[in-house]
Protein backbone atom coordinates (compact mmCIF):
# COMPACT_ATOMS: atom_id res chain seq x y z
CA UNK A 1 0.00 0.00 0.00
CA UNK A 2 1.27 3.44 -0.94
CA UNK A 3 1.88 5.69 2.07
CA UNK A 4 1.39 9.40 1.21
CA UNK A 5 3.90 10.55 3.84
CA UNK A 6 6.66 8.41 2.35
CA UNK A 7 5.68 9.63 -1.11
CA UNK A 8 6.15 13.23 0.08
CA UNK A 9 9.52 12.35 1.63
CA UNK A 10 10.63 10.67 -1.59
CA UNK A 11 9.54 13.73 -3.57
CA UNK A 12 11.46 16.14 -1.30
CA UNK A 13 14.66 14.09 -1.33
CA UNK A 14 14.39 13.40 -5.06
CA UNK A 15 14.01 17.11 -5.76
CA UNK A 16 17.19 17.91 -3.80
CA UNK A 17 19.09 15.13 -5.57
CA UNK A 18 17.95 16.48 -8.92
CA UNK A 19 19.11 19.98 -8.02
CA UNK A 20 22.47 19.17 -6.44
CA UNK A 21 23.36 15.65 -7.56
CA UNK A 22 23.84 14.50 -3.95
CA UNK A 23 21.77 14.04 -0.84
CA UNK A 24 19.98 10.74 -1.48
CA UNK A 25 21.27 8.63 1.39
CA UNK A 26 22.46 11.68 3.31
CA UNK A 27 18.90 12.98 3.57
CA UNK A 28 16.73 9.87 3.21
CA UNK A 29 18.19 7.71 5.97
CA UNK A 30 18.29 10.38 8.73
CA UNK A 31 14.79 11.55 7.74
CA UNK A 32 13.43 8.01 8.05
CA UNK A 33 15.14 7.56 11.42
CA UNK A 34 14.51 10.98 12.98
CA UNK A 35 11.16 12.00 11.49
CA UNK A 36 9.41 8.67 10.94
CA UNK A 37 10.94 6.62 13.76
CA UNK A 38 12.07 3.84 11.39
CA UNK A 39 14.63 1.45 12.89
CA UNK A 40 18.10 2.49 11.62
CA UNK A 41 18.77 -0.96 10.15
CA UNK A 42 15.53 -0.89 8.16
CA UNK A 43 16.14 2.71 7.07
CA UNK A 44 19.63 1.88 5.78
CA UNK A 45 18.58 -1.30 3.98
CA UNK A 46 15.56 0.28 2.32
CA UNK A 47 17.55 3.35 1.29
CA UNK A 48 20.27 1.18 -0.27
CA UNK A 49 17.82 -0.54 -2.62
CA UNK A 50 16.18 2.84 -3.27
CA UNK A 51 19.58 4.21 -4.32
CA UNK A 52 20.37 1.18 -6.48
CA UNK A 53 17.11 1.50 -8.39
CA UNK A 54 17.20 5.28 -8.85
CA UNK A 55 20.88 5.40 -9.82
CA UNK A 56 20.61 2.55 -12.33
CA UNK A 57 18.84 4.86 -14.76
CA UNK A 58 21.45 7.56 -14.26
CA UNK A 59 24.23 5.06 -14.77
CA UNK A 60 22.67 3.88 -18.03
CA UNK A 61 22.39 7.44 -19.36
CA UNK A 62 25.96 8.32 -18.41
CA UNK A 63 27.22 5.05 -19.90
CA UNK A 64 25.51 5.65 -23.22
CA UNK A 65 27.03 9.14 -23.32
CA UNK A 66 30.51 7.74 -22.61
CA UNK A 67 30.69 9.60 -19.31
CA UNK A 68 31.82 6.57 -17.28
CA UNK A 69 35.42 5.48 -16.71
CA UNK A 70 34.68 1.76 -16.42
CA UNK A 71 38.23 0.91 -15.40
CA UNK A 72 37.90 3.22 -12.39
CA UNK A 73 34.49 1.70 -11.60
CA UNK A 74 36.11 -1.76 -11.58
CA UNK A 75 38.84 -0.56 -9.19
CA UNK A 76 36.30 1.06 -6.86
CA UNK A 77 34.11 -2.05 -6.92
CA UNK A 78 37.17 -4.21 -6.31
CA UNK A 79 37.50 -2.49 -2.96
CA UNK A 80 33.88 -1.73 -2.10
CA UNK A 81 32.13 -5.03 -2.85
CA UNK A 82 34.41 -7.26 -0.70
CA UNK A 83 34.45 -4.59 2.03
CA UNK A 84 30.66 -4.43 1.95
CA UNK A 85 30.27 -8.20 2.23
CA UNK A 86 32.77 -8.43 5.11
CA UNK A 87 31.13 -5.49 6.90
CA UNK A 88 27.66 -7.00 6.60
CA UNK A 89 28.89 -10.40 7.86
CA UNK A 90 30.64 -8.82 10.85
CA UNK A 91 27.63 -6.63 11.58
CA UNK A 92 25.27 -9.62 11.42
CA UNK A 93 27.54 -11.51 13.84
CA UNK A 94 27.62 -8.47 16.13
CA UNK A 95 23.82 -8.29 16.13
CA UNK A 96 23.50 -12.06 16.69
CA UNK A 97 25.58 -11.77 19.84
CA UNK A 98 23.33 -9.10 21.30
CA UNK A 99 25.15 -6.01 20.06
CA UNK A 100 23.23 -2.73 20.00
CA UNK A 101 23.07 -2.16 16.23
CA UNK A 102 20.81 0.89 16.45
CA UNK A 103 23.31 3.03 18.37
CA UNK A 104 26.23 1.92 16.19
CA UNK A 105 24.39 2.76 12.97
CA UNK A 106 23.27 6.12 14.35
CA UNK A 107 26.84 7.06 15.34
CA UNK A 108 28.36 6.01 12.01
CA UNK A 109 25.52 7.74 10.14
CA UNK A 110 26.27 10.98 11.98
CA UNK A 111 29.99 10.73 11.16
CA UNK A 112 29.21 9.96 7.50
CA UNK A 113 26.94 13.01 7.30
CA UNK A 114 29.67 15.27 8.68
CA UNK A 115 32.18 13.89 6.15
CA UNK A 116 29.64 14.48 3.40
CA UNK A 117 29.13 18.07 4.57
CA UNK A 118 32.90 18.67 4.54
CA UNK A 119 33.12 17.25 1.02
CA UNK A 120 30.34 19.61 -0.13
CA UNK A 121 31.87 22.67 1.56
CA UNK A 122 35.28 22.15 -0.08
CA UNK A 123 34.22 20.92 -3.52
CA UNK A 124 34.62 24.34 -5.19
CA UNK A 125 38.10 24.73 -3.69
CA UNK A 126 39.08 21.27 -4.88
CA UNK A 127 37.85 22.04 -8.38
CA UNK A 128 40.09 25.12 -8.47
CA UNK A 129 43.09 23.30 -7.04
CA UNK A 130 42.95 20.03 -8.97
CA UNK A 131 44.65 21.50 -12.05
CA UNK A 132 47.59 22.76 -9.95
CA UNK A 133 48.54 19.65 -8.03
CA UNK A 134 51.06 17.10 -9.28
CA UNK A 135 49.28 14.09 -10.81
CA UNK A 136 49.77 10.71 -9.15
CA UNK A 137 51.30 7.76 -10.94
CA UNK A 138 48.90 5.28 -12.50
CA UNK A 139 49.89 2.63 -9.95
CA UNK A 140 49.36 4.93 -6.97
CA UNK A 141 46.02 6.13 -8.35
CA UNK A 142 44.87 2.54 -8.82
CA UNK A 143 45.72 1.45 -5.27
CA UNK A 144 44.20 4.59 -3.74
CA UNK A 145 41.05 4.04 -5.81
CA UNK A 146 40.69 0.51 -4.40
CA UNK A 147 41.23 1.92 -0.89
CA UNK A 148 38.57 4.59 -1.46
CA UNK A 149 36.22 1.88 -2.70
CA UNK A 150 36.84 -0.16 0.45
CA UNK A 151 36.13 2.86 2.64
CA UNK A 152 32.90 3.55 0.77
CA UNK A 153 31.94 -0.12 1.03
CA UNK A 154 32.15 0.01 4.82
CA UNK A 155 30.46 3.41 5.18
CA UNK A 156 27.64 2.75 2.74
CA UNK A 157 26.88 -0.74 4.08
CA UNK A 158 26.39 0.60 7.61
CA UNK A 159 24.94 4.06 6.99
CA UNK A 160 23.94 4.15 3.25
CA UNK A 161 25.81 7.50 3.11
CA UNK A 162 29.04 8.33 1.30
CA UNK A 163 28.81 7.05 -2.27
CA UNK A 164 27.77 10.49 -3.56
CA UNK A 165 29.62 13.50 -2.20
CA UNK A 166 32.52 11.63 -0.60
CA UNK A 167 33.03 9.44 -3.66
CA UNK A 168 32.97 12.39 -6.04
CA UNK A 169 35.42 14.34 -3.86
CA UNK A 170 37.86 11.43 -3.81
CA UNK A 171 37.65 11.02 -7.59
CA UNK A 172 38.31 14.75 -8.09
CA UNK A 173 41.57 14.37 -6.16
CA UNK A 174 42.61 11.09 -7.79
CA UNK A 175 41.71 11.91 -11.40
CA UNK A 176 42.13 15.68 -11.93
CA UNK A 177 42.20 15.31 -15.72
CA UNK A 178 38.68 13.89 -15.87
CA UNK A 179 35.83 16.23 -16.61
CA UNK A 180 33.32 16.79 -13.83
CA UNK A 181 30.66 15.03 -15.89
CA UNK A 182 32.84 11.93 -16.20
CA UNK A 183 33.62 11.95 -12.47
CA UNK A 184 29.93 12.14 -11.59
CA UNK A 185 29.04 9.45 -14.13
CA UNK A 186 31.77 7.15 -12.78
CA UNK A 187 30.65 7.69 -9.20
CA UNK A 188 27.00 6.94 -10.07
CA UNK A 189 27.97 3.81 -12.01
CA UNK A 190 29.98 2.52 -9.04
CA UNK A 191 27.15 3.28 -6.60
CA UNK A 192 24.83 0.82 -8.37
CA UNK A 193 26.70 -2.47 -7.69
CA UNK A 194 27.71 -1.29 -4.21
CA UNK A 195 24.13 -0.41 -3.27
CA UNK A 196 22.83 -3.65 -4.79
CA UNK A 197 25.29 -5.82 -2.84
CA UNK A 198 24.78 -3.93 0.42
CA UNK A 199 21.02 -3.78 -0.10
CA UNK A 200 20.87 -7.52 -0.83
CA UNK A 201 22.76 -8.16 2.38
CA UNK A 202 20.25 -6.14 4.36
CA UNK A 203 17.41 -7.90 2.54
CA UNK A 204 18.71 -11.28 3.70
CA UNK A 205 18.50 -10.01 7.28
CA UNK A 206 14.90 -8.87 6.68
CA UNK A 207 15.78 -5.20 7.16
CA UNK A 208 13.91 -4.01 4.05
CA UNK A 209 10.44 -2.45 4.03
CA UNK A 210 9.16 -3.09 0.50
CA UNK A 211 5.99 -1.01 0.88
CA UNK A 212 8.03 1.95 2.11
CA UNK A 213 10.50 1.48 -0.75
CA UNK A 214 7.71 1.59 -3.36
CA UNK A 215 6.19 4.71 -1.79
CA UNK A 216 9.57 6.49 -1.79
CA UNK A 217 10.11 5.63 -5.46
CA UNK A 218 6.65 6.89 -6.42
CA UNK A 219 7.49 10.28 -4.98
CA UNK A 220 11.12 10.52 -6.01
CA UNK A 221 11.08 9.61 -9.70
CA UNK A 222 9.08 12.63 -10.96
CA UNK A 223 10.70 15.00 -8.46
CA UNK A 224 14.23 14.01 -9.56
CA UNK A 225 13.24 14.87 -13.12
CA UNK A 226 11.83 18.23 -11.99
CA UNK A 227 14.90 19.03 -9.93
CA UNK A 228 17.20 18.13 -12.82
CA UNK A 229 15.19 20.41 -15.11
CA UNK A 230 15.39 23.36 -12.70
CA UNK A 231 19.02 22.82 -11.68
CA UNK A 232 20.58 25.00 -14.42
CA UNK A 233 18.23 27.86 -13.46
CA UNK A 234 19.13 27.93 -9.75
CA UNK A 235 22.40 28.81 -7.94
CA UNK A 236 24.07 25.42 -7.49
CA UNK A 237 26.76 26.70 -5.11
CA UNK A 238 24.26 28.24 -2.71
CA UNK A 239 22.13 25.10 -2.72
CA UNK A 240 25.17 22.93 -2.07
CA UNK A 241 26.26 25.06 0.90
CA UNK A 242 22.72 24.99 2.29
CA UNK A 243 22.64 21.21 2.01
CA UNK A 244 26.05 20.97 3.70
CA UNK A 245 24.82 23.18 6.55
CA UNK A 246 21.73 21.01 7.07
CA UNK A 247 23.80 17.81 6.99
CA UNK A 248 26.18 19.26 9.59
CA UNK A 249 23.33 19.98 11.98
CA UNK A 250 21.76 16.55 11.47
CA UNK A 251 25.14 14.79 11.77
CA UNK A 252 25.95 16.49 15.06
CA UNK A 253 22.45 15.74 16.34
CA UNK A 254 22.87 12.02 15.57
CA UNK A 255 26.32 11.82 17.14
CA UNK A 256 25.34 13.49 20.42
CA UNK A 257 21.96 11.75 20.64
Amino acid sequence: MIDPLYVVLGACVGFVVGLTGVGGGALMTPALVMLFGVHPMTAVGTDLLYAALTKSAGSLVHGLRNNVAWGVVALLAGGSVPASIITLLLFADFAAHGGETSSVITLILGIALLLTAIALFFRSWLLRRREIGRPLSARASAWLTVFVGAFLGVAVSISSVGAGAIGVTALILLYPRYSMVKIVGTDIAHAVPLALVAGAGHWLTSSINVAMLVSLLVGSVPSIMLGSYLAPRLPETGLRYLLAFVLTIVGVRLIVA
